[in-house]
């Protein structure tokens, strides 16, 4: 691929198109509808008919498990749907990325498990490239390949590889604290 910073401004606008991202606590517009917060980057960014833009929002809601639910607000909906409806969003212009902030971030255990899975289904079934920044070591373990563990107190990288390697203890006492959540004084 491109190097992001290197290129040109054009080239960037280019490459952000390929990218979707979700954000912690939802982030979408309450004054429009969930459909009409899908609908905003296909507006911007394609030259589809306002018929068009609905029906790629009702899919997208639907891929998410909100089929029907594309003229509620987003205050008439439960958190865990937001956080559906926020990946339905990122996923409007079918990014090759998806970057997600702290997906299960104020989730119940079983919502947060639900979350993961449909991540990882939507992951299989377009080939998305997924990149995940969390602090839940379940979410983690259960959706990761390859893991890079930043260290707060450095701000370096602290070690990097496959997030069950860190289970167990070697090299990386720090890591292997963080994941198995001990304590190293």
């Amino acid at each position: 691929g491109m190097p992001f910073w290197s290129s040109e401004h054009q080239q960037q606008e280019t490459m952000k198109r390929g990218f979707g991202t979700t954000f912690q606590a939802g982030a979408l517009w309450s004054s429009m509808t969930l459909a009409e917060n899908i609908g905003l980057a296909l507006r911007q960014y394609t030259d589809l008919s306002h018929t068009a833009i609905r029906d790629v929002a009702a899919y997208k809601l639907m891929l998410v498990g909100l089929a029907g639910f594309e003229d509620y607000y987003p205050n008439e909906i439960s958190g865990g749907m937001m956080k559906r409806a926020g990946l339905a969003r990122a996923m409007a212009l079918d990014p090759e990325i998806l970057f997600f902030d702290e997906p299960s971030a104020g989730l119940d255990p079983l919502s947060s498990q639900r979350l993961d899975e449909l991540i990882l289904r939507l992951r299989e079934a377009f080939g998305t490239t997924v990149v995940l920044v969390s602090h839940e070591i379940p979410s983690i373990l259960r959706t990761a390949d390859f893991c890079i563990y930043l260290d707060p107190e450095t701000g370096t990288m602290g070690a990097y590889g496959p997030p069950k390697s860190f289970l167990q203890a070697g090299q990386h006492p720090k890591v292997h604290a963080f994941f198995t959540q001990a304590r190293i004084d």
